[in-house]
Formats: structure tokens, C-alpha cells, sequence
């Protein structure tokens, strides 16, 4: 890997090797270091607690099985866990047809999201709270309507051609936004990856 993981990243990288070989204790400790935040990524996704328990122990199912595909040039160890947790999330939601009475609730805004109501440790919730500011300040940089169509394809589980037909856009138009919207998020977030 070209770039130095920080010792957090590094000892989930150290986890993960070790779940590879079967290791339950490491699966515990993953469980236990990442399972708030995954959790809180599926129950926005979801609306439903329940769903959103199940979900969890499927994710870590797959991590248990899959742990050895995971590739350290491509993500940090927690990236690629809220990467799993999204794609179950958004499956049970597409599968389940939850999407209609997602969309007829009340959704709360993107950003509160990243307010974060997670009962953790001092040192986790420190950490946290520094990054989800980091986050939000980036969040600003986008327009309204970058912001929305991140909404809608990461944590209601859009497609392209469904946020085209959703907001009445040209598909084009869609798929250069959400590419701009993600260049700058990147950018911006670079130091966090």
C-alpha cells in the first residue's frame, strides 16, 4: 500500500488478517469497535430497528466469510466495512420493497447523519465527532442538488437511472453531479481514507 494507514486503520487491518485465519476473539473485537456506527449507517437506511439488527449480524457474517478479500489499496478497514453495511442495507430495502414508505416518511436530513447519537467510549466519540465535522464541512462545499442526489444513491438506495427519473433529469446530468459531488467529497476527505 502507497500510503501509511493510521494506527487506527492499521489495527483493524491487523483484525481483519486475523479473522482470515478464523479467529473469533478478532471477529469480537471488530464487532465491538465498529458495530455502533455500522449499525447507525443500516437503521438510517432502513427505519427499522429490527431490520437494521439483522442486517448487522448479516454484515458480520459476510465479514467473517469474506475477510480475506478485502484489499487494503482500495480502503481503509472501516470504509470497507460501512461499504458492506450500505450494500445489505440497500438490498433488504430493495428487496422488501421498503422504498415506498421510506419515501413517504418523514426522512431526515443528510447531515444528521453525521450528528451522531452513538453511546461510545470518550476517546471513540472525540474521534468521531472531529471527523463528522470534517465531513460536514465538506458536505458544504456541495450544491444543494449534489447533496440530494448523495442522499437519495447512498442512504435510500437509488440507482442512477431512478434518481434520473426521480428528478426528472437527464441521466447525464445525474451521473456528472453525483461524479462531481464525490470528486470534491474525496478531496476534501482525502486525509480520512
Amino acid at each position: 500500500m502507497s500510503k501509511q494507514l493510521s494506527e487506527q486503520s492499521q489495527y483493524d487491518f491487523d483484525l481483519l488478517q486475523r479473522i482470515t485465519k478464523k479467529d473469533g476473539v478478532a471477529l469480537s473485537e471488530l464487532y465491538d469497535r465498529h458495530s455502533t456506527l455500522l449499525y447507525s449507517i443500516i437503521l438510517r437506511i432502513l427505519k427499522e430497528k429490527q431490520e437494521a439488527e439483522d442486517i448487522l449480524q448479516e454484515v458480520f457474517l459476510k465479514i467473517w466469510e469474506r475477510a480475506v478479500m478485502y484489499d487494503n489499496t482500495l480502503a481503509v478497514p472501516a470504509a470497507w466495512l460501512a461499504r458492506i453495511a450500505r450494500n445489505r442495507a440497500v438490498d433488504r430495502l430493495r428487496s422488501k420493497g421498503f422504498r415506498t414508505r421510506t419515501q413517504e416518511a418523514d426522512i431526515e436530513n443528510f447531515e444528521e447523519f453525521f450528528a451522531g447519537d452513538v453511546a461510545e467510549s470518550p476517546e471513540r466519540l472525540t474521534m468521531l465527532s472531529s471527523q463528522q465535522e470534517e465531513i460536514m464541512i465538506a458536505l458544504s462545499m456541495l450544491t444543494n442538488d449534489q447533496k440530494e442526489l448523495i442522499e437519495f444513491a447512498y442512504f435510500r438506495g437509488y440507482t442512477q437511472t431512478e434518481l434520473a427519473e426521480h428528478f426528472s433529469l437527464p441521466l447525464g446530468t445525474v451521473k456528472t453531479r453525483i461524479r462531481t459531488a464525490m470528486g470534491i467529497l474525496r478531496q476534501k476527505l482525502r486525509h480520512l481514507l
